[in-house]
């Protein structure tokens, strides 16, 4: 609004009023009251409003843009915590499957020591591998809770809100190629606000430059003067100009100077880092892509056949506790390494996502 304005400058409105005794021979002295009033406005001659308004405008699209970058990091923060929620929900879940596998075996080892059938040490393991997937349990849920915490307080939700989550943990097929993410990481917000800054500074920068030219103050003036029975009425009209011999305002030039290099050397950066920050995800993503392919083709329907028969053969008396437990290890360890790739593969993908500032990116799905 202020650099919108008709004038920079307001103008200067002067009142005057005199009283003048004017001494005269052999009588009294004559009393005069005379008054002056005038106005007096300072104009800049340099360009300088042009400077002003496009600095100001520039600086608030800068704003704005900076705006849109916040609420997109929130929306990302969000998705991000809450893919958080769901795999530990997910480890949970997995977590008391394998508690009731190990329980189930620990009861029957039980049975079988007070039959005789298998020794004290073997009801001893099954003792502590079901207290040790207990206290698994425990640790995770203790994590869902924080987890939960820190998802509700980035949703502003109440104190004692907790929300839980639903949805798939793999993320959707891409939808987009490199070269379309490069594409758009060029019109992120962040570097559309440090563009915007710049131009800004280049024209704060010419404003410096033009406040070395001085202003030119125009006044008129109107007053009485004189004595009572012959008052002049008097108009004048004034003109200032400073001389800008010893001030050039060469600290503010050098300012705006360095105001304006260092937000190139930022929006250099910026530039050059995001680009490099895509790439680097999206080779991340394709890893993690084959990784979670790898773990859901191969070794998931392999752990899960050996834990049918793992079970079948023990209740058989074919293999023994110590068996059991090794393979149900290795049934939990697989299943926490497919949910773990799964979770580290939808916040990569959302980091790539926000990152080149796809469309949608950071919103719910």
């Amino acid at each position: 609004m202020d650099a919108r304005s008709l004038l920079w400058n307001n103008p200067q409105l002067a009142l005057e009023q005199a009283r003048r005794k004017v001494p005269q021979p052999g009588l009294a002295a004559d009393k005069q009251r005379e008054w002056n009033a005038g106005i007096a406005q300072t104009f800049e001659i340099a360009g300088q409003q042009a400077y002003r308004r496009e600095a100001a405008s520039q600086e608030l699209e800068a704003l704005q843009a900076a705006l849109r970058e916040a609420r997109r990091q929130v929306r990302v923060d969000i998705e991000q915590r809450f893919v958080q929620v769901l795999a530990l929900q997910l480890r949970i879940a997995t977590e008391e499957e394998a508690l009731r596998l190990v329980d189930n075996a620990a009861a029957a080892v039980q049975k079988r020591v007070a039959a005789g059938e298998d020794s004290r040490l073997d009801g001893n393991l099954a003792a502590v591998e079901a207290e040790r997937g207990r206290n698994q349990l425990a640790s995770l849920r203790e994590r869902l809770t924080e987890a939960r915490a820190e998802l509700a307080s980035a949703l502003q939700q109440a104190p004692d809100s907790l929300p839980e989550v639903a949805g798939e943990l793999t993320p959707a097929a891409p939808s987009y190629t490199l070269d379309q993410l490069l594409a758009t990481a060029r019109s992120r917000p962040q570097l559309q606000a440090l563009e915007r800054r710049e131009a800004a500074a280049a024209s704060r920068l010419g404003l410096e430059r033009a406040a070395v030219y001085p202003d030119i103050t125009l006044g008129l003036t109107a007053g009485r003067e004189g004595p009572n029975d012959a008052r002049e009425k008097v108009v004048g009209l004034s003109l200032s100009l400073p001389l800008p011999l010893f001030r050039r305002n060469a600290a503010g030039i050098g300012r705006a100077s360095s105001e304006l290099a260092q937000v190139q050397i930022e929006r250099q950066v910026v530039g050059r880092d995001i680009p490099a920050q895509v790439r680097a995800l999206w080779l991340n993503v394709d890893s993690l892509r084959a990784r979670v392919k790898r773990l859901e083709e191969k070794v998931q329907a392999s752990l899960d056949q050996n834990q049918r028969l793992s079970a079948t053969a023990y209740r058989a008396g074919e293999i023994g506790l110590l068996q059991l437990i090794v393979v149900n290890r290795q049934v939990l360890d697989g299943r926490r390494d497919l949910v773990d790739a799964r979770s580290e593969l939808r916040l990569a993908t959302i980091a790539l996502e926000a990152a080149a500032g796809w469309p949608g990116a950071g919103e719910a799905r």
